[in-house]
């Protein structure tokens, strides 16, 4: 019988201020870590993310997305201007042990709710503070959205070939990174604060997010200026490591080659060029016509043929998988990385049960996969049980 799972933040109470996407699946993973977590939404309206809906779809009058990050979490309403509604909230601030915001630079300041104010009421609290593009400098009041944070950072050049303009990630990469420095960040200080007994401020931004993830190219281009964004041919998947790192059409799909010896390649591909190629300049010098070679061979044979040779010699590869592919293989089913969040039939819409498939965490604690069947709360669903008291 498999022993029951401690949650490492079991007995933790977050109040998650934030809205749309990095603040909130910032606290539900620190939900999914044992955390109770509590949302606390402007009445009448609630999270923006409850109604920008992530291709369109909706499920029981929210997006699906919205669903997918704040489940497992608790949610009452306060407007926040509102004297009585203020204090009833600050009774919780004092009580917490986790705040996160992601309001633009001086909201929480002007409500009275920042880090300062906050501390004067709990000083052991873990104050996390979430931005577009940091505090100071003249990106400072640009409105904290991925694409925007993935523009100024450069990340659009990085993507596609030569012959492209910029190809943004085509996911909220900035947001989820940011969500997990958040998160990383709440539980250094949490366990900072169970050795010295005082709290702390955390800050990131979708910015320091990007930079970050950038931190190779970066570091290099910032000690030799000669380093820059040089994207290769329309098969390379990567500005700054030779061929074949790709990906290449098959006759049914694509496959993805990695580092791998161009020599080595070419004997198992029965490509006498490639074979004889024993200088490793040649996989920068002749990138693109290495790649072009590959494609044309590769694309004779289907991605399945191609496998069994090249996992027989262990040259790195794998399918390009579709978004069909990926959720119907067995590898996926492996993974167990989804689970079901259900609401009950007497609080939605039509009456009738609510069951999604979500994803769970990435994380698993003692060998078990984290999961919670607790679905995103409704607009103002606990503000009758979420009284001034916590604990």
């Amino acid at each position: 019988m498999t022993e029951e799972l401690i949650k490492p933040l079991d007995g933790v109470v977050v109040l998650d201020f934030s809205q749309f996407l990095a603040g909130p699946v910032a606290a539900m993973r620190l939900a999914d870590l044992g955390a109770r977590v509590i949302k606390i939404e402007r009445p009448g309206t609630g999270d923006i993310g409850r109604t920008l809906a992530f291709a369109g779809r909706v499920a029981d009058g929210e997006t699906v997305s919205f669903h997918a990050m704040n489940r497992n979490k608790e949610g009452i309403t306060a407007d926040l201007k509102n004297p009585a509604d203020l204090e009833r909230v600050l009774d919780l601030v004092a009580q917490a042990d986790v705040i996160i915001q992601n309001f633009r630079p001086g909201v929480m300041e002007r409500i009275g709710l920042d880090y300062a104010s906050v501390r004067s009421r709990n000083p052991r609290i873990v104050y996390a503070s979430a931005s577009g593009f940091g505090d100071e400098g003249p990106w400072r009041d640009r409105p904290g959205q991925d694409l925007l944070a993935q523009s100024i950072a450069g990340i659009p050049w990085l993507n596609g070939s030569h012959d492209d303009g910029p190809v943004p990630i085509g996911v909220s990469v900035a947001d989820h990174l940011m969500s997990c420095h958040i998160a990383q960040g709440v539980t250094a200080l949490l366990y900072r604060r169970e050795r010295t007994g005082a709290g702390g401020l955390v800050q990131t931004s979708l910015l320091e997010a990007m930079l970050d993830l950038q931190f190779e190219l970066l570091t290099t281009h910032l000690n030799d200026a000669d380093v820059s964004v040089r994207r290769g041919g329309r098969h390379s998947a990567h500005a700054f490591l030779a061929a074949p790192y790709g990906t290449y059409p098959t006759a049914d799909g694509y496959l993805a080659l990695a580092m791998n010896p161009i020599p080595k390649l070419g004997e198992l591909l029965g490509l006498p060029a490639l074979a004889a190629m024993h200088d490793p300049d040649d996989a920068w010098s002749r990138r693109e016509e290495i790649e072009d070679v590959l494609a044309e061979t590769l694309a004779h044979e289907t991605t399945a043929h191609w496998l069994g040779v090249l996992d027989a010699a262990d040259v790195w590869c794998a399918p390009v998988l579709t978004l069909e592919e990926l959720v119907a293989h067995d590898g996926f089913a492996a993974i167990r990385m989804t689970h079901t969040v259900e609401r009950p039939a007497e609080i939605t819409q039509d009456g009738e049960q609510l069951s999604l498939t979500v994803t769970r965490s990435p994380i698993r604690v003692d060998g078990q996969v984290l999961t919670s069947d607790r679905p995103a709360p409704k607009l103002g669903q606990h503000d009758a049980t979420v009284g001034r008291s916590l604990r």
